[in-house]
């Protein structure tokens, strides 16, 4: 019995349909009248951090973090569309994986997670 993973993500927007269709078109998440998804199974990470933390805007209370499997091709096909990616070496960790950032357009920051499958990441 227990918690067996994330069941939804909600939050407010400006323009909920507008934004539905970016996420949908650009990041494949949340297609359909519901905004329902088939994840494919993975790693989680569930982390509270500090209220003085610099890892995330401090006018925000969330991030976002999506696992994907081709960072790279997706920065292409984002870069492509004109949004904005920042990638930076020490975001990287070896056993853990490589990071990227976006922003939505009501700028919710959104970090995107390719896992380092082969190291020696936990578990989750």
């Amino acid at each position: 019995m227990g918690v067996n993973g994330i069941g939804g993500f909600f939050f407010r927007a400006q323009d909920p349909a507008a934004l539905a269709k970016w996420y949908s078109t650009h990041l494949g998440v949340g297609a359909g009248e519901y905004g329902v998804w088939q994840p494919q199974a993975g790693p989680s990470v569930f982390a509270p951090f500090k209220a003085d933390t610099d890892y995330f805007g401090a006018d925000k209370q969330w991030m976002l973090n999506l696992r994907v499997d081709d960072l790279d091709g997706l920065i292409a096909s984002l870069r492509d569309a004109g949004i904005e990616v920042i990638t930076k070496p020490e975001w990287d960790m070896p056993g853990l994986g490589r990071f990227a950032r976006i922003h939505d357009p009501e700028q919710n920051p959104i970090e995107l997670w390719e896992p380092d499958l082969e190291g020696s990441a936990p578990a989750a």
